[in-house]
């Protein structure tokens, strides 16, 4: 009934497997790939034939985390999966930046891949899985894919790489002071298709010999495929690329001259109007019958591609002016909104963030809900990218795959630089609006980031700055690496590749390649090139701040205090009541974790006092020689009860409450009344023994006894 193929290899400390042939026969490829106990389901299907009119490749790539996977029930009230997490968000765009390139040119034909955890070890990460189990599942399945891929992850740990390191490892990398890397790559047999990394200040060289280190790690991955798919691939689909070149020289004809001046013009919305106008031209010049084919787009972007990348490689200006080196004019300023905790401005050219921080409590962490458990995050960071931004009409809505994998670009730079949270207990926020875009706006977001961070007065271990880099690589093997792209020449240009980092080193790298990858050498000339670059970029943004601002007096201020564990009970108290009085009465904001842990926190600097001396007195053993202040609560014929700590009474026997003889303490004191009391020590059963009459009760200072007076005088 099962016709199976599985193959499988030692691959670093596990071993991987690859089987297909069981499960879900009727997809056109179907892979189930496992490494350890962590099982993963690559699905793939595609169209037979292409849409009328399709003028563009429509690749759709789902990954899907199942609870079961884990042995865990999702939270919530419906109980089932539902709209993809941040993590599923971002797996999907790890599968499709570097597969994306590797369909045949011309192929425009609908491509699905669903991809799912079926099984969740909680040692092996199912991203690197998913990426091999894709590709295996797109070699088996006939569309015409130049793969097939690999993929690894890449640790550094005490100056040693680290090949697919365990998700215990990975987890809360900046707590982790034993990892300073967790770089994920793909790449075909001779060359790099994809990178994203976070890291902690690497050099140059560091980063380069992780990319090399991965990319050799996953050549045992990339020969099991095909291993795989001599034995389970179906048969070539028979897909001939179109031959337009008769239509693109119509094309050329009609408009490369007024398409060719459209690329002189240096301003963005101008430019972009003359080339409209120039496709206008075109399409006015052809025939019905040529306005009617199918591969009129790509003829017209095939001009467009040849003019901005032929004047680049032979040695011209950049459509702007400028030579490959140059970074845009740049203007940094801070402090620009009244009311926020932190706020900036920052301009490169035509590409401007307006970066916004808001400092909270831990009230205000993100709980996050995941296979491997949950967690809470303290350093939250949202990239809006609205249509007003590129001057255009359009969808406005929810985030979409863009803004969140681009937001996560940007905190992935910024994280490595945050203080601890024993050091700062504040939950940080950061919000970048995008109101002018031209060219790589999260490394935008990262520059404006970290400077509204500083303006909030966050204490930052270094200014953080990033830049795109660009690349145009010929058939002929001549290349031109670019610094800081602008947006045509990310659209038509042959890589993007945002490097962000302190002075001292790399915290994170993006990597996105649209030909058959790059060789070792353009990556070090584009890694050299942007250090130049953020150089000259942190040199810029340290005209308007280098360093954490005084906090804004709109801000919650946090003190934290640490308390036995055992005392963790009396200051929550039953069903919470203590630690709500407690909040109720001071007017701050208390918070307490398992570690006994608290953090208070209110814009009030008396409320903060209030909660703090209130958690004092439960947590605290009253000392024994120490003056306190109390009230009255019982007055008996041996003496007056007084709570002078906390909830915590003594009694003042009827002999220390004067320096006279009492028949009764009502004769000089009432129930309510405030005293001032001495400790002067605990019984043989632990009760509270205090006194007054050393103590004057104006002052509350200690003074010397007098002798008792006599009933004679």
């Amino acid at each position: 009934m099962f016709n199976v193929t599985r193959k499988s290899i030692q691959w670093g400390q596990e071993t991987l497997t690859l089987e297909s042939g069981k499960v879900a026969r009727q997809a056109d490829g179907s892979v189930i790939a496992t490494m350890g106990d962590t099982s993963v389901m690559a699905n793939v299907t595609f169209a037979k034939q292409a849409k009328p009119g399709q003028d563009f490749f429509p690749l759709t790539v789902h990954y899907q985390e199942r609870y079961y996977a884990a042995g865990k029930i999702p939270g919530g009230f419906f109980k089932r999966e539902a709209r993809p997490s941040e993590k599923e968000t971002l797996t999907s765009r790890l599968i499709d930046r570097p597969i994306r390139p590797l369909f045949v040119d011309g192929f425009k034909h609908e491509v699905l891949v669903i991809v799912t955890v079926l099984s969740h070890d909680l040692v092996n990460e199912p991203d690197i899985l998913a990426m091999v189990a894709v590709s295996a599942a797109l070699t088996i399945s006939g569309v015409p894919f130049m793969g097939p891929i690999g993929a690894a992850r890449v640790g550094f740990s005490n100056g040693e790489y680290v090949l697919n390191p365990d998700v215990e490892d990975m987890q809360n990398l900046r707590n982790n002071p034993d990892q300073r890397l967790d770089l994920v790559i793909a790449g075909t047999k001779d060359a790099v298709m994809m990178v994203e990394s976070e890291a902690y200040e690497l050099s140059e060289a560091e980063m380069l010999g992780a990319v090399k280190f991965g990319h050799e790690a996953m050549q045992p991955v990339i020969d099991l495929i095909i291993d795989f798919a001599e034995e389970a691939a179906k048969e070539p689909f028979d897909f001939q690329p179109a031959d337009y070149s008769d239509l693109y020289a119509k094309v050329k004809t009609a408009g490369e001259a007024q398409m060719r001046a459209a690329f002189g013009i240096k301003d963005k919305q101008e430019r972009t109007n003359a080339i409209s106008a120039a496709v206008s031209a075109i399409k006015g010049a052809l025939s019905e019958a040529d306005l009617g084919n199918e591969n009129l787009g790509s003829a017209i972007k095939k001009l467009e591609s040849s003019i901005l990348r032929g004047d680049i490689i032979n040695g011209g200006a950049r459509i702007d002016g400028r030579d490959t080196k140059t970074v845009r004019p740049i203007v940094s300023e801070t402090g620009i909104l009244p009311r926020t905790h932190g706020s900036a401005l920052f301009t490169r050219g035509e590409t401007q963030g307006l970066v916004v921080t808001t400092l909270g409590t831990g009230e205000d962490e993100q709980m996050i809900d995941a296979l491997t458990g949950n967690s809470r995050s303290n350093f939250l960071l949202h990239y809006n990218f609205p249509p007003y931004s590129v001057g255009e009409v359009g969808r406005f809505g929810p985030p979409g795959r863009r803004e969140i994998g681009h937001g996560k670009l940007a905190w992935r730079a910024l994280q490595a630089v945050l203080p601890a949270a024993t050091d700062f207990p504040y939950t940080i926020r950061l919000v970048s609006e995008i109101t002018e875009s031209n060219g790589s706006s999260s490394m935008a977001t990262v520059c404006g980031g970290s400077l509204s961070m500083m303006d909030a007065g966050v204490p930052l271990k270094a200014p953080v700055a990033g830049v795109a880099m660009g690349l145009i690589l010929e058939d002929d093997g001549k290349y031109a690496v670019l610094t800081d792209i602008l947006g045509d020449e990310d659209h038509l240009g042959d890589m993007d590749f945002k490097v962000a980092g302190t002075a001292n080193g790399i915290t994170s790298l993006q990597m996105d390649i649209k030909v058959a990858g790059i060789t070792p050498a353009i990556m070090e000339q584009a890694l050299a090139q942007a250090k130049d670059g953020r150089m000259h970029i942190l040199d810029e943004m340290a005209k308007a701040l280098t360093q954490a601002q005084a906090f804004s007096q709109y801000a919650p201020k946090i003190e934290t205090m640490q308390i036995p564990t055992d005392k963790i009970r009396e200051v929550i108290g039953s069903g919470g009541k203590v630690i709500r009085e407690i909040v109720e009465l001071s007017g701050a904001k208390v918070d307490i974790n398992d570690e006994g842990i608290i953090k208070i926190a209110s814009s009030d600097a008396a409320a903060i006092k209030r909660a703090y001396d209130m958690i004092y007195s439960i947590v605290a053993e009253p000392e024994e020689g120490r003056i306190y202040t109390g009230k009255v609560v019982k007055l008996v014929d041996f003496g007056a009860f007084v709570n002078f700590f906390g909830k915590r009474d003594g009694l003042v026997h009827v002999s220390q409450i004067a320096n006279k003889r009492l028949t009764h303490p009502n004769e000089i004191l009432k129930e309510g009344q405030e005293v001032k009391v001495k400790l002067l020590g605990f019984d043989d059963r632990g009760k509270v023994r205090l006194g007054m009459k050393m103590v004057d009760q104006e002052t509350g200072e200690e003074v010397a006894e007098k002798k008792e007076e006599s009933s004679e005088a």
